[in-house]
């Protein structure tokens, strides 16, 4: 399953790994569905008639024509969580990244907005018992605050050994690159710092023939956080600062012609942030 946009010469492709309905309170404690069904723009893409949210845990391919880039790296196989739904996943990810025209030894560099469990797991693959890395052709680059933060706190308790697992083990191969949280990757796509999900948490900016698009990350999860700025996840290192990012970005990008591509979005994933008559933000997935 994927979604495709082409941002002037540059091509964005969705591969899928897991996609759910329902499960959504274990991320946005508020969004009960009582709270969702007061939101009818959420459906039918985003919810469900019963006021399930829907979402999906998906990497991004951004292929410039000179260097392919893959933006997070969902759960991975083979990986031992605290999270049941998330614990030694089987999928065909890979597979279904080959068959998107990415075999993992095309991949140029591996860009992580943060190193939340569910954007690092297919870093690394376990071959022969052995943890290692997927890409092997590929730099990994992770922002440095991201990295000093993580090093310095990660509870195994919460998800599991994802840094010793995911993380690890391609800094000790040498493929990893930390960089600043407004780094420009390569012609056409650049970091923009989006904090308070996680302290280093970056979205990603593409732009090519006066076209752009913005690759959320988790600034954002699900659409009907642009209605209520208020609700956070229950993953968020600052929530306070985490709700001024979403409303700082929602506001630049209102009204623009710049495509907002999220990261847990179901399909169609991607969209333009309008303006709601209640006075909060919408995403219109039809405008062009």
């Amino acid at each position: 399953m994927s979604n495709v946009w082409r941002v002037g010469d540059i091509v964005i492709k969705r591969i899928v790994e897991i996609e759910s309905v329902g499960g959504s309170r274990f991320i946005l404690p508020d969004a009960t569905r009582e709270a969702c069904l007061e939101y009818e723009w959420l459906q039918p893409h985003f919810m469900d008639e019963k006021g399930n949210l829907k979402m999906s845990i998906h990497a991004l391919v951004v292929d410039t024509g000179e260097k392919v880039i893959l933006v997070d790296t969902c759960v991975g196989n083979d990986k031992q969580r605290n999270i049941p739904a998330w614990s030694n996943l089987q999928t065909n990810f890979l597979e279904r990244l080959k068959e998107a025209g990415y075999p993992s030894e095309r991949i140029d560099i591996v860009l992580c907005t943060h190193l939340h469990v569910d954007h690092v797991g297919w870093n690394t693959m376990l071959v022969h018992g052995k943890w290692v890395p997927t890409f092997p052709n590929a730099r990994y680059l992770i922002g440095k605050k991201e990295w000093e933060y993580w090093e310095r706190n990660e509870d195994e308790s919460v998800y599991g050994p994802v840094l010793a697992d995911s993380v690890k083990p391609i800094f000790e191969e040498g493929l990893v690159d930390l960089v600043e949280m407004d780094e420009k990757i390569c012609v056409g796509v650049e970091l923009e710092p989006s904090p308070g999900h996680t302290p280093g948490h970056v979205s990603v900016k593409i732009e090519s023939s006066n076209n752009k698009a913005l690759i959320t990350g988790d600034f954002m999860h699900h659409p009907v956080q642009m209605t209520r700025t208020d609700w956070c996840s229950s993953a968020d290192t600052d929530p306070i600062q985490g709700r001024a990012t979403r409303e700082a970005m929602l506001a630049e990008y209102l009204d623009s012609d710049v495509l907002l591509i999220g990261t847990h979005f179901a399909s169609p994933t991607a969209g333009y942030v309008k303006s709601h008559s209640t006075g909060a933000y919408w995403l219109d997935t039809q405008a062009g």
